[in-house]
């Protein structure tokens, strides 16, 4: 699957500054059609809305974290293709390892930066 920097890309975090943060990054990237949610239960409400390219999604928040909406999306038929990338500020292994087995497409810990960012997007799109 080609990386299509035109294809509409989900952040969702329930930190407000860091959607900004990784927002501005993928703008670096040249992302163009970035939404956000500000936890599982608003972004799985906006992909039944709409089709998203890619899934950037924080591991910790309430009330749905970013591990229980990684295991909704793929449980649902229509929603379990879609690129996912987990972020945390833990980098706990099996807290990896929980997220590899529901099919997390990549994994990121915080903190990061674009280059980071660019080569776990890129990954996602070259298998």
């Amino acid at each position: 699957m080609a990386l299509d920097l035109s294809m509409p890309v989900l952040v969702v975090d329930d930190y407000k500054t860091m959607i900004r943060i990784i927002k501005n990054l993928l703008k670096q990237l040249g992302f163009e059609d970035v939404d956000d949610a500000a936890d599982g239960t608003e972004a799985l409400a906006k992909m039944q809305d709409r089709r998203y390219g890619l899934v950037i999604s924080d591991w910790n928040m309430e009330p749905m974290t970013g591990y229980e909406l990684l295991k909704q999306v793929r449980a649902s038929d229509s929603l379990s293709k879609t690129p996912f990338i987990m972020v945390t500020a833990e980098s706990k292994t099996e807290n990896v390892i929980a997220a590899k087995k529901a099919g997390v497409n990549n994994y990121i810990v915080k903190p990061f930066n674009a280059a980071t960012l660019k080569t776990k997007i890129d990954a996602v799109f070259d298998s």
